[in-house]
């Protein structure tokens, strides 16, 4: 049933963009947006949320002209507009900014942001002008930098400011933000409400695509929500409870979900030990490291970005090579020389970065899923495309992955999807060590709930899962023994009633466990 949108005229409500009945087919089995509505205000901060597969991401895509809309109308200030490429609708006022920032890291930050509408002088790119116009801009977004360095001089959070202020002085109407908090520190983000804040006083209508229901509530006045290609209802964020949204969002009850995420036991203490490290160093990675990994538990392991967490996993995976130290599989000594050593002695392994470490885009799901396990099976044991046929169709199935065939290219799946199927590659392969390595970064709410279970389901079934997230509140569902890592190192291991969020912050920081947090 669709949502109620909120009282008011739109004189009142002073409506700045309008769209009305958008659908987007890409074929008949393939409908991605079925008569979606989505307005916004003025002066305004709107979140745009639903799972994976919803249809924000085609939804913007029509708004900004990378994709044709299959049927609807869109009204910015009144005017209908039909913009074909994203070049039409930053002319008309639009512009986009996503969680990549896609501007060019070898050119100097003043290059960027004129790039395609540089001012000439006498025949010549007035490079005077585009440098001191640059200055001026980012000192309205409080960014003291200097323009003429290169992009990538600088960290992703002023990267990711520079976009904005790149795409405000283009379109000064309506700016999309599409995940862009996923890779910022909380003070980044902090300091990235501060110049949203700013823009809604200056009267821009601001559309805010995230996963994290914590920033929609600190920062959001209104609350769009579709599931499936279809618009649930758009809703004042003040008025509308979190669970209600989460429901609103999943069609589902959450908290059902929730509670077999929880209440299921992620440890086996008495375990066979399958993997044991022994005072373990590698080159440029961790030091003198201790671990043990038994059967059937979850075991998380926290820390910073950098403190050792997925250098231990690549280690594990034969990725990096041990330079001192035993690591053993099973009470055997193990000399993991590659990958596919690992993978034979029964490891799996999802990376963090799935877009260059995890998928083959232009690859079908099916082949995506049958590549970890053809790898196990080597190259004179071809898997047939029958078998093949099944395996996806059987992970399809176990893991509700969102897609109209098996067939279908990877890279045309929502990130949650792409997800599940990079975790159907390995347990394709029936591992005895499956580590995820940041597995529901950048993927809906939803969605990363449904991961959680499937962890602890299969714990239960006898399968050790290593968890690596930067998320403490998911590593509490799910784990029941965790390593805190820093500088490379570990610092302390806590379990059953000693781990808490408190406990765990303060061994990431450097403190004692006595050691008040203010």
């Amino acid at each position: 049933m669709k949502g109620k949108k909120e009282g008011g005229s739109m004189e009142e409500k002073k409506e700045l963009l309008t769209m009305n009945h958008i659908s987007k087919h890409f074929s008949a089995a393939v409908i991605a947006l079925d008569d979606v509505e989505f307005r916004l205000n003025r002066g305004e901060i709107h979140a745009l949320l639903g799972e994976n597969g919803a249809g924000k991401s085609t939804l913007i895509k029509v708004l900004t002209g990378v994709e044709e809309r299959t049927a609807g109308t869109v009204f910015l200030e009144g005017n209908e507009i039909y913009p074909k490429s994203p070049q039409e609708a930053q002319q008309a006022g639009i512009s986009t900014v996503y969680q990549e920032v896609n501007l060019c890291p070898n050119l100097s930050v003043a290059e960027n942001i004129y790039i395609g509408r540089e001012p000439v002088k006498g025949g010549r790119i007035d490079w005077k002008t585009i440098n001191a116009n640059a200055a001026a801009l980012l000192k309205k977004f409080d960014l003291d930098i200097s323009v003429t360095r290169t992009l990538d001089s600088y960290s992703v959070a002023i990267q990711q400011m520079i976009a904005i202020a790149r795409a405000c002085d283009i379109s000064a109407r309506v700016l999309i933000l599409d995940e862009p908090t996923s890779s910022l520190s909380t003070a980044e983000v902090e300091k990235l409400f501060e110049i949203m804040k700013k823009l809604k006083s200056q009267g821009m209508g601001i559309v805010f695509v995230t996963h994290f229901l914590d920033q929609v509530y600190e920062v959001c006045d209104r609350i769009t929500v579709l599931r499936n290609g279809k618009y649930v209802g758009t809703y004042e964020t003040e008025h509308l409870p979190r669970v209600e949204l989460v429901g609103k969002m999943l069609g589902k009850d959450y908290d059902k979900l929730n509670a077999v995420t929880a209440s299921e036991d992620g440890s086996r203490e008495d375990g066979e030990i399958l993997v044991e490290m022994d005072h373990v160093s590698g080159l440029g990675t961790i030091e003198d490291f201790d671990l043990t990994i038994r059967r059937g538990e979850v075991l998380g392991l926290s820390g910073l970005l950098g403190s050792g967490r997925s250098e231990t996993a690549r280690l594990i995976f034969g990725v990096d090579q041990v330079e001192k130290g035993q690591l053993k599989m099973k009470g055997k000594k193990a000399a993991l020389k590659t990958p596919l050593d690992a993978i034979r002695e029964g490891v799996a392994f999802c990376p963090e970065n799935r877009k260059t470490e995890g998928i083959i885009g232009d690859l079908s799901i099916r082949d995506n899923i049958i590549l970890a396990l053809q790898a196990k099976k080597g190259m004179f044991a071809a898997i047939t495309r029958q078998e093949a046929e099944r395996i996806a169709d059987e992970y399809i199935e176990k893991l509700e992955i969102k897609t109209p065939s098996r067939d279908q290219l990877i890279k045309n799946l929502s990130g949650g999807n792409q997800q599940k199927v990079i975790l159907a590659r390995w347990l394709a392969t029936d591992p005895d060590l499956l580590m995820l390595d940041e597995p529901t970064r950048g993927i809906d709410i939803g969605t990363k709930a449904e991961i959680q279970k499937i962890v602890v389901d299969l714990a239960r079934k006898g399968m050790s899962v290593l968890f690596i997230s930067s998320e403490i509140d998911e590593m509490l569902r799910c784990c029941k023994r965790m390593v805190v890592l820093r500088n490379l190192k570990k610092v302390t291991e806590l379990k059953g009633q000693e781990i808490s969020e408190g406990e765990i912050m303060r061994y990431i920081a450097g403190g004692e466990a006595n050691e008040k947090v203010e």
